[in-house]
């Protein structure tokens, strides 16, 4: 689902990120997922083991130059602009934004990827719920990044990211054999994609700690209106000791209202204090 990246310079045709789209179903994974085809092209998500294609951009594991050109034989026009996403790019704010792909780019994509019976009428649907969960992930990190932030006043930034589809991750596997177990309650499904991002944390000195996350994208099925439905498992990677007490801090702030309740403690009180 990482599919954006970087330019050398940012045009301002649209500043927001596409809304969430009104059709269409989740790609099964990025283009670069897809096994049994040719990975010499030029535009393309970015993924691990994405090299010797030209000179790569090393923040996003994909080409610098990326083809807008309508193929031959394209029977619909698709939009060449790109929009930018709300996230903050690099360790110094005249960097901006991230930007992602437009629907021509990604189409290009996907037919050199040999995906050619992809609907050139679904493209535009598929880079809206590229962008949607994207920035549903984004939204995440700061959530987890909000202490840090509160305490710096200044906001976390993306450095790099990557795709890791063929790479389950530890907590995914365990999610998928309590399934087996407790499937009333984990869904038997293993995640559709994997990425991980490298975000940037600031120590309000002008200097970045690299914090790894983790992101599951899961598929949950259409909701009651027959829109699609995603679930995003976006967490600090087990790197070092810090985050694994982050994670136990975050997981304890969740849990504690479900415990207080359990043990028989007013947290209407508390609520309302709150708020």
């Amino acid at each position: 689902m990482g599919f954006f990246w970087a330019s050398a310079s940012f045009p301002q045709q649209n500043t927001s990120p596409h809304p969430f789209p009104t059709s269409g179903n989740p790609p099964p994974a990025c283009p670069m997922h897809q096994n049994n085809v040719d990975n010499t092209s030029s535009a393309a998500c970015p993924v691990v083991g994405n090299d010797n294609i030209g000179e790569i951009n090393p923040l996003t594991n994909m080409p610098y130059n990326l083809p807008i050109q309508k193929l031959p034989g394209q029977s619909i026009d698709l939009p060449t602009e790109r929009s930018l996403s709300t996230i903050p790019r690099g360790t110094n704010p005249t960097e901006g934004v991230w930007e992602y792909p437009s629907p021509q780019q990604m189409f290009n994509a996907m037919i050199r990827k040999g995906k050619g019976d992809v609907p050139e009428d679904a493209v535009e649907s598929m880079v809206n719920i590229h962008n949607f969960l994207n920035e549903g992930a984004w939204e995440e990190i700061e959530e987890w990044e909000k202490p840090y932030t509160e305490k710096t006043h200044v906001r976390p930034r993306l450095l790099k990211f990557t795709g890791r589809p063929d790479t389950v991750s530890p907590r995914a596997r365990y999610y998928n054999l309590l399934s087996k177990v407790f499937p009333e309650k984990y869904g038997g499904e293993l995640p559709f994609d994997r990425h991980d991002w490298t975000v940037l944390r600031s120590d309000g000195n002008n200097n970045w700690k690299e914090v790894r996350y983790v992101i599951d994208y899961y598929s949950a099925g259409d909701d009651d209106f027959g829109m699609p439905s995603f679930v995003l498992d976006v967490r600090p990677a087990l790197d070092n000791v810090e985050n694994a007490i982050q994670r136990w801090n975050h997981w304890k702030n969740e849990m504690k209202p479900t415990w207080d309740k359990a043990m028989g403690k007013d947290v209407s009180n508390e609520n309302t204090s709150k708020n």
